[in-house]
């Protein structure tokens, strides 16, 4: 099987902010952020590993460190992966939902 590298692009709303990018900056555990990064290297890779979709197009990758981080994104054709927000197991349903909202304007603007 043939592994199709990504471009990684970062969702922004209207408004100028960029959810995932002010969710990421906004974690303490450094080495959380290194681990997320990692994990989005692979998926620039090809390498969508531990993902499955959430419904209405977004899908979640899961990182395996600390409170069970989570990364939510939609596929644009078959080599753009926009990240869309992220957050942990403990905020899951609310940031699916978010995702979701962010997923649909992003859709609704393109």
């Amino acid at each position: 099987m043939e592994v199709t590298p990504k471009e990684l692009q970062i969702y922004v709303a209207d408004d100028g902010r960029a959810p995932f990018s002010e969710w990421l900056a906004s974690l303490c555990d450094i080495k959380a952020r290194a681990k997320i990064r990692v994990r989005l290297d692979r998926v620039e890779q090809g390498n969508l590993g531990d993902s499955h979709g959430v419904g209405d197009g977004v899908q979640e990758l899961r990182i395996d460190y600390g409170p069970g981080y989570r990364v939510y994104f939609g596929q644009v054709g078959s080599t753009i992966v926009l990240l869309l927000c992220g957050g942990d197991k403990s905020t899951q349903a609310k940031d699916i939902e978010q995702a979701k909202r962010y997923w649909s304007d992003y859709r609704r603007r393109s």
